[in-house]
C-alpha cells in the first residue's frame, strides 16, 4: 500500500508529473517557471524549487555571524559583509550538494515513497553518474568561497563534509536521524563565528546546540509527512519513534532551543546590558514563533506539516536583526 499525498495546491499526486515538476515543490517556483528547460532537472536535484532548506542551512550562519559581531563590535567591517554574502552563496551550493548526495543514496527509497518518487533520479530525469558530477561541481564552487575565509573556518568547513556524508544513512540505523541532520545543518554557526573572530568559543557552541534542538523540532514535523510510507519500508525517524507523543516532544525541543539560544546571548553579551536586551528580544521572538507553529500544527495532515515546516524560515529570521541591532547599542 502506498499513500497518495497532496501537492501544496491540494491536487493529489502519486508519481512524477509530465512536466517533471517535483510533487512537493513550492507552487509557481522560479525553477519550473523561468529556468531553462535543460537546467531544470539539475536545479530540482539541488532543491532550488524548494528553498526552505537553503534558508534553514543559511540562518544558523547568520546567527553565528550576528552574535560574533555583537560580541566584538570593533571587528565589524567589510569582511563581515563578505562572510554574510559568502555564507548565503555557500549555503545554496552546499545545500544543493547535500541534497544531491541524499538523492543518490536514497534513490531506491525515494522510488517507493509517494511524495519523493517524482524527484529527478527516481523519475529518470537525471542519471546517477550525472548526479555525481553535479555534486562535485557544486562542492568545488563552494570550496572556492570557503577558501576566502581564515584557516580555522576553512578547517571547520572541511570537517562538516563528514556530517553531510553520514546523514543520508542515519535513517537506516537510528530512530534519531534528525540529530545527524541538526549536526550538519547548524555547523554554520561555528563556521561563521570563527570566520569573523578567528576562533570558536562557548557562545557559538551553545548557539549550535540551540540550532540542533530547533532542527529536531522542524524536521520531526517534516518527517510526519512520510510516516506511513517510512514504516512500511523500514526507514526510521523521530516521527515514527514519537508517534502520538510527538507534540510533547516538540514542545520539549522548542523549549531547549530557546533556552540554549538565550544562554548563548547571555554568554556573548552579558557585559553590555543594552545589547543583551536586544539579543534576548530576538530569542523571545523566535520562541513566540515556535509557539505559533504548535498552535497551527496538525501532524495527521500532510499539508499542515509542510506549511508549518516551511514557516521555520520566518522563525529563524527573527533572531538575526535583533542580534545585529545589538551591535549598535
Amino acid at each position: 500500500m502506498t499513500r497518495t499525498h497532496a501537492t501544496p495546491e491540494g491536487r493529489p499526486t502519486s508519481g512524477p508529473s509530465a512536466s517533471g515538476q517535483v510533487a512537493d515543490a513550492v507552487p509557481d517556483n522560479w525553477v519550473d517557471r523561468r529556468a531553462p528547460v535543460w537546467l531544470r532537472p539539475w536545479l530540482r536535484l539541488s532543491r532550488a524549487d524548494r528553498p526552505a532548506g537553503t534558508w534553514l542551512l543559511l540562518l544558523p550562519c547568520w546567527w553565528g555571524l550576528a552574535l560574533a559581531v555583537a560580541a566584538q563590535p570593533q571587528g565589524a567591517g567589510w569582511l563581515t559583509v563578505w562572510i554574510a554574502v559568502g555564507c548565503a552563496i555557500g549555503a545554496f551550493l552546499m545545500r544543493g550538494a547535500g541534497c544531491t548526495w541524499n538523492d543518490i543514496t536514497d534513490r531506491d527509497i525515494d522510488a517507493r515513497v509517494a511524495r519523493t518518487r517524482s524527484r529527478p533520479i527516481p523519475s529518470g530525469q537525471v542519471s546517477v553518474r550525472g548526479a555525481l558530477a553535479w555534486l562535485v561541481a557544486q562542492a568545488l564552487v563552494a570550496l572556492l568561497i570557503l577558501l576566502t575565509f581564515n584557516w580555522a573556518a576553512i578547517g571547520l568547513g572541511v570537517a562538516s563534509l563528514a556530517l553531510v556524508a553520514v546523514y543520508p544513512f542515519a535513517k537506516r540505523f537510528t530512530w534519531w536521524p534528525q540529530v545527524f541532520l541538526g549536526l550538519a545543518m547548524n555547523w554554520g554557526v561555528l563556521l561563521a563565528w570563527t570566520a569573523q573572530t578567528g576562533s570558536p568559543g562557548l557562545a557559538p557552541v551553545l548557539l549550535y546546540l540551540a540550532g540542533i534542538a530547533w532542527t529536531l523540532f522542524y524536521d520531526t514535523i517534516y518527517a510526519h509527512q512520510d510516516a506511513e510510507d517510512d514504516a512500511l519500508i523500514g526507514v526510521k525517524s523521530t516521527a515514527l519513534l514519537f508517534g502520538d507523543r510527538t507534540r510533547g516532544w516538540l514542545w520539549g525541543f522548542a523549549a531547549v532551543a530557546v533556552a540554549l539560544m538565550a544562554a548563548a546571548v547571555v554568554v556573548a553579551l552579558g557585559d553590555r546590558p543594552a545589547a543583551l536586551v536586544s539579543g534576548l528580544a530576538g530569542v523571545v521572538a523566535f520562541g513566540g514563533h515556535l509557539v505559533w507553529q504548535m498552535a497551527r500544527l496538525d501532524t495527521a495532515d500532510t499539508d499542515s506539516c509542510m506549511a508549518v515546516f516551511r514557516s521555520n524560515r520566518d522563525a529563524g529570521l527573527l533572531p538575526a536583526p535583533f542580534l545585529a541591532a545589538a551591535l549598535l547599542v
